[in-house]
C-alpha cells in the first residue's frame, strides 16, 4: 500500500482520516441530540422518584405524609411507566394521585382524593394503578 506525502492524502489516508475517527465518550448525539448516557438514564427502570419543589409544596399545604410502602408503590408505578414508554403519568397510590415526568423521575404535583374532586387529569399520556 503507498502512502503518499506530498501534501495529497492517498486513499487509503482519506479512509483513515475520516472513517476511523474515534470521538470521545458523550460527544456521540442521535438526531434529537440525546448521548448515550441520556439514553440510558431514559431506559433504566426505576431508580429514586423525585418530588419537584412545587410537588413538595403541594404535599406539605395538603398535610400529606406518605409511608415508605407508598413511596416505593409510587417508585414502582413511575418504573412500570417508564417500560410502557409513558412521559407524563399518573400514578394512583391509595387515595393519592401523583403527576410524574417520567424521563426525569420526578413528581410534578401530588394531591389527595379531596383535592381531586373533578377527576379530571390533563398533559398526561398514561395512568398507573397501584
Amino acid at each position: 500500500m503507498k502512502v503518499q506525502k506530498n501534501g495529497y492524502l492517498s486513499t487509503w489516508q482519506a479512509a483513515e482520516q475520516y472513517l476511523n475517527q474515534n470521538p470521545k465518550p458523550g460527544q456521540i448525539r442521535t438526531q434529537e441530540g440525546l448521548t448515550f448516557q441520556d439514553i440510558l438514564q431514559t431506559k433504566q427502570p426505576g431508580g429514586e422518584v423525585k418530588f419537584s419543589k412545587h410537588a413538595a409544596q403541594r404535599l406539605t399545604n395538603r398535610n400529606i405524609e406518605l409511608t415508605s410502602g407508598q413511596i416505593e408503590r409510587l417508585q414502582e408505578g413511575t418504573a412500570r411507566a417508564q417500560e410502557k414508554g409513558i412521559k407524563e403519568s399518573l400514578v394512583l397510590v391509595d387515595q393519592l394521585a401523583f403527576i410524574v415526568n417520567i424521563p426525569n423521575n420526578t413528581v410534578v404535583t401530588a394531591m389527595d382524593r379531596q383535592d381531586a374532586a373533578e377527576n379530571i387529569f390533563t398533559n398526561i399520556d398514561g395512568a398507573v394503578i397501584i
